[in-house]
């Protein structure tokens, strides 16, 4: 797609989606992107930033109803925000798990189902959700995480099939391992017990709470993620559900799938059908 377009990205303070607003910019596009709280974002033309928290049902519909009418349209929405909560499920704490929920799938649902009657009247629009890898397969300590991105992809894909007649396309974006500060200052941990601690040592190399920081870094950069989500955005002949991010996604994807395979499997009907 050439034409220049106007986007809406969450969570475009930090990261992958400070990357795709740079981006977005960078390609001649328009960009709403929200925040929580005070921000390092460029002053551009073309750049708006809104103070939005995800959770709230009223303020997200709200920060898409005037994304809309600033930019005059809304052609792409992406549900970027969110966080990582380390801690085994007997650790994760009603505090925890409800304000995981609340933002990793809750928040993209509320935003989605704002913007879809603004891209139904255009008859036109893309929703882009930022998944993971772990949507696929789980792992031990990451088990909240990881349902929030099964949840976020069961609603998206009915979704999609929902407002395909619409003209909306719908994205699910699988990142393998990202290097930015994800596993760093902005994720969070369960209060930790000392039943674990052999588990999240063998896991992560420490047993420490939060653990220590390492700038090493490791993964594919935030803004070549960034580049691969922008060229499917463009690419309108690609329909596929499911964007795979990062060298090692396919082989993750592949070793969870086959895990599943195996485990059904074990029903001797599974093999006959």
């Amino acid at each position: 797609m050439t034409s220049l377009q106007t986007w809406m990205i969450t969570g475009g303070n930090r990261g992958l989606g400070r990357a795709l607003t740079l981006g977005a910019l960078d390609a001649g596009h328009a960009v709403v992107a929200t925040v929580r709280g005070e921000h390092s974002l460029p002053k551009h033309d073309r750049l708006t930033v809104q103070t939005l928290d995800v959770r709230d049902r009223r303020a997200a519909h709200e920060a898409v109803e005037l994304a809309a009418a600033r930019l005059r349209r809304l052609d792409v929405l992406v549900n970027n925000a969110g966080y990582g909560l380390v801690g085994a499920i007997e650790e994760a704490s009603e505090e925890d798990a409800r304000a995981i929920v609340d933002t990793n799938l809750l928040g993209p649902l509320w935003l989605s189902q704002a913007a879809i009657p603004i891209m139904r009247t255009q008859g036109a629009g893309h929703v882009v959700q930022i998944s993971t890898v772990g949507a696929v397969g789980t792992m031990p300590m990451l088990g909240l995480y990881n349902s929030t991105k099964w949840g976020l992809e069961a609603f998206s894909e009915a979704m999609a099939s929902e407002v395909r007649g619409f003209g909306i396309r719908v994205s699910l974006i699988e990142p393998a391992a990202l290097d930015t500060d994800w596993a760093g200052d902005s994720m969070r941990f369960s209060s930790p017990t000392i039943s674990y601690d052999d588990l999240r040592t063998e896991l992560f190399g420490t047993n420490e709470v939060p653990w220590p920081q390492d700038d090493s870094g490791g993964g594919m950069t935030a803004e070549d993620a960034a580049i691969v989500i922008l060229s499917r955005v463009a690419a309108q002949d690609d329909h596929r559900l499911r964007i795979l991010v990062g060298d090692d996604a396919p082989s993750q994807v592949r070793a969870a799938l086959d895990l599943r395979h195996k485990d059904y499997a074990r029903d001797p009907r599974f093999l006959t059908t």
